[in-house]
């Protein structure tokens, strides 16, 4: 294991000149955004003003920083004088990234992980020091927490303790396995979160036994084959987001939803968006429900022959599926028995992470470049999510991968997470301006689709709603904010974890937990006081909840379709097969 000796004198020196650069550059950025922003927090009357007390609060900081990098180098400042705070809000002894003892035992890189997390905190102070309005704020909050996140001495091989003694163990073996890992994902175009060839669509994932009962040029729809001798009259149809395949439904046997619900005695029917192509580039999102949500309604109802049906949508599914309904509502029609809404966004209050850097300018630039036509890359929005959570899903496997040369485990999760779909230019347009920018969705009348001014307050079936507390990409008080628009009789559960592993909890494992039970009408934190924490999955409580909406108990048939819908293929299909460009 490499020792200080091994190192020069101007090495470390460097690093704290770097550090001390690195702080004044974020001192620099803030106040500059101080002098530009039209709302200061701080003397709104008096912008100078403003910019004097946030000038003073940097020099108070930088001088601090400066005497305690001078305490560190001189080996006065103890272990619990060292910031605890990280750029991810990860304190310094729970850290994973600094697990390995050489972190804390090897005086070189004991200076390089304290050294760090102190010019991380100080970094943070900067930004909740500068006189801004919150909204700058939390973009150079996110701006930091990414540009920290990547500076981590963890990253690099020359100050990553662990892979410079698996090179040496391995006689630098573990450095060609690294690059050839390296440039097999420079060759796909990104980084791989697990064994890809241990999977495969339609061998072990995405295999409930079902059928093509229904084809367009944009969806096709699944029926699933009963296992049941007696199934509810009403069918339930689930509608996946349309920026990933429908299969997060379907993983495998032991954590398939769709398995489950034909199991409790459901015809499942599912609607399978196709990753679009460059001649498909024109469809709208009037398109992506009438020609996909609607469309699938319809189907489920002909081939069931049931007087309605029940719904199910997860997260931009979800926000499609509300639209239909609203949709259906303002055309008097009467298809549908209830919604269960999984980790979805109709009030776009708080968007999050997501939102902080969709405005005007970027919506205008989507606008131009793909409003008219286009097709919007489905790796560019899943980098995006993955970077929310850089250090668990970009530099986690840079560091496992490039640096230890240890390829990812197989996990079902992970590669359903790399295994993206593309969306039509103009739907994506729409869905950014009308949602994210201008949050339109959630006022009556304010949106036109399909030709009929939507308000969401008409959909007045019985709603199912479901968030998960640890969601970086829905957050929770935002699917919370659906309770207030829909009129009907509504359940909102809380499930733990994030967006995906919080919906994939199959209840057969009974674990993690869900809050249920709290009262509706105040604001999310009041629900929560007020909710009832329950172990286990969400999936039996939402079983028994959408039970009495099934209708009869009828028998099973055993021929899939019908008449005017024949089978066209088995499940799952052709188009969830088809990688994006």
């Amino acid at each position: 294991m490499p020792t200080p000796s091994l190192f020069p004198i101007e090495v470390l020196s460097s690093l704290a000149q770097a550090g001390q650069s690195f702080i004044q550059q974020f001192a620099q950025a803030a106040s500059s955004a101080a002098r530009e922003t039209q709302q200061p927090t701080t003397s709104p009357a008096n912008p100078t003003a403003a910019f004097a007390e946030s000038s003073t609060r940097f020099a108070e900081l930088q001088q601090r920083y400066l005497q305690e990098m001078t305490s560190l180098w001189s080996g006065t400042m103890g272990p619990s004088q060292v910031a605890a705070a990280g750029p991810s809000g990860q304190g310094a002894p729970q850290d994973r990234r600094f697990a390995d003892e050489a972190w804390h035992n090897d005086p070189y890189f004991d200076f390089l992980r304290r050294s760090y997390l102190m010019n991380a905190s100080y970094a943070m102070e900067m930004v909740e020091s500068a006189s801004v309005d919150e909204r700058t704020r939390e973009r150079l909050r996110f701006a930091a927490r990414q540009y920290l996140d990547a500076l981590s001495p963890t990253n690099y091989i020359a100050t990553n303790p662990e892979a410079i003694k698996l090179a040496i163990e391995t006689k630098g073996q573990s450095l060609t396995e690294g690059v050839k890992l390296l440039m097999q994902d420079l060759e796909k175009g990104r980084i791989s979160m697990t064994d890809e060839s241990a999977f495969e669509v339609g061998r072990n994932l995405a295999v409930s036994p079902g059928a093509v009962v229904f084809e367009n040029d944009l969806i096709q729809v699944i029926q699933y084959q009963p296992l049941t001798d007696k199934v509810y009259q009403r069918p339930l149809l689930m509608v996946p987001p349309c920026i990933n395949k429908f299969y997060i439904l379907d993983l495998q046997p032991g954590n398939s939803l769709v398995r489950y619900a034909v199991e409790q005695g459901h015809t499942v029917f599912m609607v399978s968006w196709r990753s679009i192509t460059p001649e498909l580039g024109h469809l709208t999102w009037d398109d992506y429900i009438e020609r996909g949500v609607a469309q699938a309604i319809d189907v489920a109802l002909q081939v069931s022959g049931a007087d309605k049906i029940n719904t199910l949508g997860f997260c931009v599914g979800g926000t499609l599926l509300g639209s239909t309904l609203a949709v259906q509502a303002a055309r008097h029609e009467d298809k549908v028995a209830c919604v269960t809404l999984l980790t979805t966004m109709l009030d776009f209050i708080e968007t999050g992470d997501i939102g902080l850097f969709v405005d005007e300018q970027s919506v205008a630039a989507r606008d131009a470049a793909m409003g008219k036509g286009g097709v919007m890359p489905g790796k560019e929005l899943a980098f995006t999510f993955s970077s929310l959570r850089a250090n668990d899903l970009v530099w986690n496997y840079v560091v496992g991968s490039y640096l230890k040369g240890k390829g990812p485990p197989a996990f079902d999760l992970l590669y359903w997470n790399s295994d993206s779909a593309d969306m039509s230019g103009p739907m994506y347009c729409w869905y950014l301006r009308n949602t994210y920018l201008e949050n339109r969705l959630r006022v009556p009348g304010g949106t036109t689709q399909c030709g009929v001014a939507v308000d969401l307050s008409k959909i007045t079936v019985p709603a199912y709603v479901l968030a998960t507390r640890e969601d970086h990409i829905v957050p929770w008080v935002s699917a919370y904010a659906t309770t207030r628009l829909l009129p009907g009789e509504t359940v909102f559960v809380l499930g733990a974890s994030g967006h995906i592993a919080g919906i994939v909890n199959p209840a057969s494992k009974n674990k993690r937990n869900y809050w249920h039970g709290g009262k509706l009408g105040g604001s999310a934190d009041d629900w929560l006081n007020s909710a009832e924490s329950a172990p286990g999955s969400w999936w039996t409580h939402w079983s028994q909840w959408l039970a009495p909406h099934g209708g009869a108990m009828i028998a099973a048939r055993d021929r899939l379709g019908g008449d005017k819908y024949k089978e066209i293929e088995p499940a799952p299909g052709r188009y969830v097969r088809a990688k994006a460009q």
